[in-house]
Formats: C-alpha cells, structure tokens, sequence
C-alpha cells in the first residue's frame, strides 16, 4: 500500500501482526480526526497517511522521516507521528498516545500480477506448503483410551477432521481413539470426554 504496488494477495501467513497509527503527546487536546487539520505528522509512510487523510477531507503537513518517527513531537518537529505499532511500548516510552489506526497489518505471501505459467506452478506448490505448516500450528493430534460402551458418545464430542480412528486395546473392552483437533477447542471438550470415561488422554504437536 506505501509503495502503491499493484500486488496480488496470496495468504497471510498470521505472524509479524501491527497496526499503522496516529499517535499524539500525551495531554493534547485531541476531539477527534479534526484536531489533525492543518497539523505537522511525522511519518516513515507519507502515501498511506495521505491516503488516510484525504479519505477523512483532512490536510496535514507530512515530514517523511526515516526511523526514530517517535521523537518527532518531543523535539518540537511534529505535533503527531503515524507510524507501526504493536505492544504500544514504544509510544508509551516516548510519552505518546495512539488515537486513530489507520491499518491493520500482518506478514503476507504476495506475488507479481505478471509472473509466468511457470512461476504460477511453483507459486501453488509453496501455497500448499504454508498451508500446511499454518495449517499444523493450529491443530493437534489427540489420543485417548476410551471404554467400547462410551465409544459413540465420545465420538460425537470430538471436532475431528473426519472420523476418528479407533484401535481396540489388549484389554477387552477398552479402544485407542485417534484424531486430530484444534488446540482451543480441546480445552472446550477435555471435561466431557473425561466425564464419558477417557482416560490417559494425550495432546502431540503435528508438524505438517
């Protein structure tokens, strides 16, 4: 968006997450986006924050600035800065307030709107490999040893990709029930599937 390159977006890859914000010192008499009018904002992102401004009828005086963006208004160069925030530490260590977010932002695949057949195949082989791997993060494989008589009522709490898979155990009456679930949801289900008789559950990271 700061370069304005026209970029096709493939995946978001969940990582690198942060917003681009306008910030002011702390115990300025900011109303709202008009206390921006005609104001001095330094910034490391001058077309997106024209962009913001102009979507909002607003003029500002832009300083590009190159790092640093944050000492702008303490040395006297800016009366607010718009820059990438996440913890807000930053902000808070320079006596700055966030005020307006004018992205969100993440890490992104992106690719070239004129890339060959070629390149469009081994765009869809990493694809499926991210994937794969954002895909593994998320999920967990589950184990679990459940008594036959509690077998259907088990199966029908676990979120599984598909349908389980259950081994019998060397002790009559009791099976190894295998599948795979999102980490979250097994904090939802572990108290049912105790209460239906699992025992010696297990929860193993999937790598891909």
């Amino acid at each position: 968006m700061e370069t304005q390159r026209d970029l096709d977006m493939i995946l978001p890859l969940g990582f690198s997450r942060c917003r681009l914000s306008v910030a002011v010192p702390n115990g300025a008499p900011y109303t709202g986006l008009q206390w921006l009018q005609g104001k001095k904002i330094a910034t490391s992102y001058p077309n997106s924050l024209q962009d913001f401004l102009s979507k909002n009828n607003l003029q500002a005086d832009i300083h590009e600035i190159s790092g640093s963006v944050e000492i702008a208004p303490n040395i006297g160069l800016a009366d607010a800065i718009c820059d990438l925030v996440s913890s807000g530490n930053t902000l808070f260590m320079n006596n700055l307030e966030e005020k307006e977010v004018v992205l969100k932002s993440e890490a992104w695949l992106v690719a070239s709107k004129n890339r060959s057949r070629e390149a469009d195949e081994l765009l869809a082989q990493l694809v499926f490999r991210l994937k794969s791997v954002l895909a593994a993060r998320n999920n967990k494989y589950l184990l679990m040893n459940a008594p036959t008589e509690a077998l259907e009522d088990l199966i029908r709490i676990l979120p599984g990709m598909k349908s389980p898979t259950v081994m019998p155990l060397a002790e009559p009456g009791w099976n190894s029930v295998h599948t795979v679930i999102s980490e979250d949801r097994f904090w939802e289900i572990i108290d049912q599937l105790k209460a239906h008789g699992a025992q010696g559950i297990l929860i193993i990271p999937i790598e891909k």
